[in-house]
């Protein structure tokens, strides 16, 4: 089962997150409503969000306040939503680094369309970033993880085999040693172009993955639980180019 793109409707209005949501839902993809900026953060801080659709002019508060707020924070791609064909809005929305611009009322196929332009193109210059930056290899605890072949072998020669879920998950702890990661966080970080590299619970990865790098996997020395928290990798990582 692939992972469905999380899309976080920012709109006071009820009748139009109603619509969006049932919409966008047909196509694949998770929808989250809210109505301000407090239950925009609040999901953000639980979820992983890949694109928000936000109001410009919300009753409560100035949409542009929080895109400047999510650009400060956060390079999560936005599409700006206004009733006011203003250029403008439009001018300042990109400037304040709003990815697309569409005004009320719109057609939801031209909606949909935008929304898989924007996730294509993040999704490629998350992917080409990746493949700039990943080192040959990465050592760890008597292990080495080849990250073009995907092979870990030890040591001693043995090779364990990991599946595409715990490769992924696995590189994630490697970019981020001696870092208490949330489940949420883990499941950013291990998404890959193939969107079904997690298609079980990060929970039962790791159970996995402990019996394939630690000695004793009722003991584990690397992959420890911070109960509360997430996970946490113990081990120093070396590059190897």
């Amino acid at each position: 089962m692939s992972i469905k793109r999380h899309i976080l409707v920012v709109d006071d209005d009820a009748d139009l997150r109603s619509m969006v949501a049932d919409y966008l839902c047909d196509y694949d993809l998770r929808v989250t409503g809210v109505s301000d900026g407090s239950a925009m953060h609040t999901v953000m801080a639980q979820e992983v969000v890949d694109l928000i659709l936000l109001d410009l002019k919300l009753h409560s508060e100035d949409g542009m306040h929080l895109a400047r707020e999510l650009r400060e924070t956060s390079s999560v791609p936005i599409i700006i939503l206004t009733g006011r064909n203003d250029d403008v809005d439009r001018i300042l929305s990109l400037e304040l680094g709003a990815d697309d611009y569409l005004t009320k009322p719109f057609n939801l196929r031209e909606l949909l369309a935008r929304i898989r332009t924007i996730l294509r193109r993040t999704q490629a210059h998350l992917l080409s970033q990746h493949q700039a930056r990943t080192p040959r290899a990465l050592r760890f605890a008597g292990w080495e993880l080849d990250m073009r072949s995907r092979r870990l072998v030890s040591s001693e020669g043995v090779r364990a085999e990991l599946t595409h879920a715990e490769f992924s998950l696995l590189g994630a702890f490697l970019g981020a040693p001696k870092r208490i990661l949330s489940r949420e966080k883990l499941l950013e970080l291990s998404r890959s172009a193939d969107d079904d590299a997690i298609d079980r619970s990060i929970d039962v990865q790791i159970l996995r993955l402990r019996r394939k790098i630690e000695s004793d996997p009722s003991r584990p020395k690397l992959l420890l639980t911070q109960r509360g928290a997430g996970y946490f990798f113990d081990s120093q990582v070396e590059t190897v180019d």
